[in-house]
């Protein structure tokens, strides 16, 4: 069997193609480009964000934000910072605007693209999780579920109306009114 070599994280976050469309992620000390996602995905992406941002000043959605949840450096489809009033507990993990996010963010989503293989999804789901993490959502379109991580618990799998937990006081989403998102709107 032939052995991996694995990048530590400072090397790995000083190549300068890991910004590229996709982007690349240090997971297990390997490099990994993500999948170009599929129209599907984009628009759950862009919907779902501008929910977010739209619904509540507490929690700030992005798209695509790197992460250092050392050793890992993952890029959740969508990362959910708790921002209330600008904290000084989220102020301090960003250490600029133009750097990553220092910590694993609040809420995670990733959305499964068909090239993908859900347990390297769920390996860093699970990771951010141990690390801060408060919730995750692995979306399936193909599906039409959502795996849900609460710290520690295992996961729920939701679909149809079910009701998704979210953080704060966000109103309630089901599995429909997700899977809704990757229409045009």
């Amino acid at each position: 069997m032939k052995s991996v070599t694995k990048i530590p994280l400072p090397e790995f976050l000083s190549q300068p193609n890991i910004e590229g469309s996709p982007a690349w992620e240090l997971i297990n000390g390997q490099g990994i480009q993500k999948p170009m996602p599929t129209l599907f995905h984009s628009r759950l992406q862009r919907n779902f964000v501008n929910y977010i941002n739209q619904y509540t000043n507490q929690f700030e959605a992005v798209q695509e934000l790197r992460c250092l949840v050392p050793p890992y450096s993952p890029v959740p489809d969508i990362a959910i910072i708790n921002c209330d009033g600008v904290a000084a507990a989220c102020r301090h993990r960003l250490a600029d605007e133009d750097g990553p996010f220092n910590g694993a963010p609040d809420w995670l989503i990733e959305i499964c693209s068909p090239d993908q293989n859900t347990l390297d999804l769920q390996k860093k789901i699970l990771h951010c999780l141990s690390n801060g993490t408060q919730l995750a959502w692995l979306i399936d379109i193909s599906r039409q579920q959502v795996w849900v991580w609460r710290g520690e618990e295992l996961p729920l799998v939701c679909s149809g109306i079910d009701i998704l937990p979210t953080l704060g006081n966000i109103s309630e989403l089901t599995v429909e009114a997700i899977m809704a998102m990757t229409r045009r709107q």
